[in-house]
């Protein structure tokens, strides 16, 4: 499932950031602001009538990302334990 289609408050954990070509900037960025591999994510909010942007938490750091950006990466949810 991509982080974009992640509805809100759901637990989710981050599977990997998609390059979408070979020394892709953005998707650099993005496991440098922590999406990498385990990681627990969360969507906070959607922007008006759910368009850009999208609020992220990782940990205790919240992102705005466009919805482009949050397609980019795959996440799975958490089971209830």
């Amino acid at each position: 499932m991509r982080l974009s289609d992640l509805p809100k408050g759901t637990a989710a954990v981050v599977d990997r950031v998609d390059d979408a070509h070979a020394s892709d900037p953005i998707a650099q960025r993005l496991r440098d602001l922590g999406f990498v591999e385990g990681e627990p994510v969360r969507v906070v909010a959607h922007g008006p009538l759910g368009a850009d942007p999208i609020l992220i938490q990782i940990g205790s750091t919240r992102f705005a990302l466009r919805r482009a950006e949050a397609a980019r990466i795959t996440v799975r949810q958490e089971q209830a334990a």
